[in-house]
């Protein structure tokens, strides 16, 4: 599967039947498109069918949307939905789960312990049954992934696959581009581990004709790879650890993800499928989407190469660190842990919250030079009498710095994001950077509003 290109189809040549390449505009499944539909994925429909999966409430189309600049294949309800009603029930031999590949739930956890992590085991198994072509029992469900591309719904693949330069232009001073170099390193560490898999599970490589992982893949072709299964896995909650992540037929990313919707994709024990349940009404036609857990939009970025300017989970973290070198270091871990705080501690930010109630007295902490003053502060909501305001003000100052100093990272102000978003000359690249640092910096905007409020 995932000997996957950039700029072709993303599983390799071999399989694209006729496709043609489409432009990388963005896209939106919010609701009907204007435009025509045409039904696509017949194939994979045909397959799931053949094999037992319920789907007939459900249609996979090619809807042409003028905002994506390109035909998009999207999961819509293909007859008027019910809350509570099971959009598609998936068996679970039609999914990609470790214990499916491995058939053995003892080397699938021995694997993902060790040096190698599940989405790695998928993305090696489905790059070897790719290689298969038609012989692989795979091969209909191969063949959307490879013309999907590793795109969300917003036509854009992971930053993981974005070139360095564009990486440091896009993405400056957001807490992304650290998150990204960070997983890259990842991915480079676990391809190196990868012959290890070819020993420990020879019985499962028998019936490929090819050489070990490093000898047939390159580095660049297994993290396209690693990108496509990270784009199109879905959390399985209450399951084996080997079952928790699964590559579902009609799942993600021919299904959107979205951080409001309530519609659950499930593990259904009684009938071993995986299934999605709609919260309500969905119109025939309309995009099914799907809960894609409280992910902020840096997680959502990274992982599906979306950005969701309604998400209610949407987060920065500050994070502090107090020195051991502090000579007062004892007496503030003493008082910090008693408010149930570290030493090194994250707080979370956010527009609705731009100001965390610990916050303030832990910079006060932090900053106070006696033993009387670090222990006069007080964690309460409600001002002590005595309360050391000089003490106070130091640390509003401080928190005001260190707002500014982050705002002030990143490659242009908010009001440049706006036009970017607005500008249709923009790459989707650019557009959903800009949606994302535009989201982060009305964070930090926040936070200085209620510093500045204090």
């Amino acid at each position: 599967m995932l000997a996957l290109r950039v700029h072709g189809p993303m599983l390799g040549g071999a399989m694209h039947g006729g496709y043609r390449a489409r432009s990388r505009s963005g896209r939106r499944v919010s609701g009907i498109p204007r435009s025509t539909a045409v039904h696509t994925a017949s194939e994979l429909v045909d397959w799931l069918k053949e094999n037992g999966a319920k789907i007939d409430a459900v249609e996979v189309k090619t809807l042409d949307i003028p905002s994506a600049g390109r035909p998009l294949d999207v999961v819509v309800a293909g007859r008027s939905l019910g809350a509570g009603e099971v959009a598609l029930s998936i068996p679970e031999h039609l999914c990609v789960t470790l214990d499916r590949i491995f058939e053995s739930e003892f080397v699938a956890e021995l694997l993902t312990t060790d040096k190698l992590s599940e989405l790695a085991c998928l993305a090696l198994y489905l790059m070897y049954e790719k290689k298969m072509k038609k012989k692989s029992f795979w091969y209909p469900y191969i063949k959307e992934l490879d013309k999907q591309q590793a795109r969300g719904p917003q036509a854009v693949e992971s930053p993981l696959l974005w070139a360095d330069q564009e990486l440091d232009s896009l993405l400056k001073g957001s807490p992304l581009l650290p998150a990204v170099r960070q997983r890259q390193a990842g991915i480079r560490k676990e391809y190196e581990a990868l012959d290890t898999v070819w020993f420990m599970a020879g019985s499962l490589f028998n019936k490929y004709p090819f050489d070990l992982p490093t000898e047939t893949f390159s580095f660049e072709l297994f993290q396209q790879a690693f990108a496509a299964v990270q784009a199109s896995i879905v959390h399985l909650q209450g399951v084996p650890i080997a079952k928790r992540f699964a590559l579902v037929p009609l799942g993600p990313p021919l299904m959107a993800y979205s951080s409001t919707s309530k519609n659950m994709i499930t593990y259904d024990e009684e009938n071993r499928a995986v299934r999605l349940v709609v919260s309500g009404p969905v119109e025939a036609g309309r995009p099914v989407a799907a809960w894609c857990g409280p992910q902020p939009n840096n997680r959502l970025l990274l992982n599906y190469g979306i950005v969701d300017e309604h998400n209610p989970f949407d987060k920065l973290q500050f994070t502090f660190t107090l020195p051991t070198s502090d000579p007062l270091f004892t007496a503030k871990r003493a008082v910090l842990t008693d408010a149930g705080l570290a030493t090194q501690q994250n707080f979370d930010v956010s527009v609705s919250r731009p100001l965390p109630p610990l916050l303030l007295p832990y910079m006060m902490v932090a900053l106070a030079t006696t033993p009387e003053q670090v222990a006069a502060v007080s964690f309460a909501e409600k001002t002590p009498p005595g309360h050391d305001r000089e003490l106070e003000e130091a640390a509003l100052a401080a928190l005001m710095s260190y707002v500014q100093r982050r705002t002030a990272a990143y490659a242009h102000p908010l009001w440049r994001d706006l036009e970017i978003i607005n500008d249709p000359s923009s790459s989707p690249r650019q557009k959903v950077a800009a949606r994302l640092t535009k989201i982060e910096k009305s964070i930090l905007a926040a936070a200085v509003e209620a510093l500045s409020a204090r």
